[in-house]
């Protein structure tokens, strides 16, 4: 059976501007034609408009950083998975780490913003990972089983179509990165228990996120279940992305 392409997407997080912004996708696009990988970039809600228009005529796909858990009402400041759809958005992070630790994100929230998206045709990147006191205490499965379960509870069969980011807290924005093995070990987890509710879990991607930067990418993605990365800081750099799709595109 040959292999899904793998999918990398860059998560700008806070940064960008419009300039900057259409200088990147005009580097971007310009080297990206012909990669055998699917590549997606998350931008902040502001730039959505622009983006779509500026990544409409390429291979790169829109995505966005969160959504809201409410469809529609009075919620100063939310952003719906509707709304989204209208700026042609295909994937939306949710339950990220930040969004986790900053804004006390539960589980429960996450999984019902994983179900919004999917009611509305985005594909939800399901963000999942431990904290460094509980790798250290020896609770990294239990964490990311119990945060992966919960998306799995509220969606059902739609569970097939999503797809699972694991980010290591303790790897994000510190420079440092979980070796291969031990991302391949967490990464098997979750394909086991994805292939308990449902008998597409060889093709869910299940992404690495971070700190994947040019240099350790090709290591990552040689490990079994690594699909891809979600993928920080090394995207905020064009000539670094474009290395590393052009690594996920061997």
């Amino acid at each position: 059976m040959s292999k899904t392409p793998k999918l990398m997407v860059g998560n700008w997080k806070m940064h960008g501007s419009l300039s900057a912004n259409a200088a990147f996708v005009a580097g971007l696009t310009a080297g990206v034609s012909g990669f055998a990988c699917r590549a997606a970039l998350c931008v902040p809600a502001v730039y959505l408009a622009q983006m779509q228009a500026l990544l409409a005529a390429t291979p790169v796909a829109l995505g966005a950083q969160d959504l809201s858990a409410h469809d529609v009402g009075a919620y100063t400041g939310e952003v719906s998975a509707q709304m989204l759809r209208d700026f042609s958005v295909r994937y939306a992070i949710v339950g990220h780490s930040e969004r986790r630790q900053y804004h006390g994100e539960t589980d429960a929230q996450v999984a019902t913003k994983a179900q919004r998206a999917l009611a509305a045709g985005i594909t939800p990147i399901v963000c999942v990972g431990e904290s460094l006191a509980e790798r250290e205490a020896g609770l990294t499965e239990s964490v990311v089983k119990r945060q992966l379960a919960a998306v799995i509870h509220a969606n059902g069969h739609c569970i097939s179509e999503i797809v699972v980011a694991y980010e290591p807290v303790w790897a994000i924005g510190t420079g440092l990165t979980a070796t291969p093995e031990q991302a391949q070990q967490v990464h098997a987890v979750l394909r086991a228990q994805l292939r308990a509710a449902s008998a597409h879990a060889p093709r869910m991607p299940i992404l690495y996120g971070g700190s994947m930067n040019a240099s350790n990418v090709a290591s990552l993605l040689d490990q079994a279940d690594v699909d891809g990365g979600l993928v920080g800081g090394a995207s905020l750099k064009g000539p670094d992305f474009l290395s590393m799709l052009a690594v996920a595109a061997r």
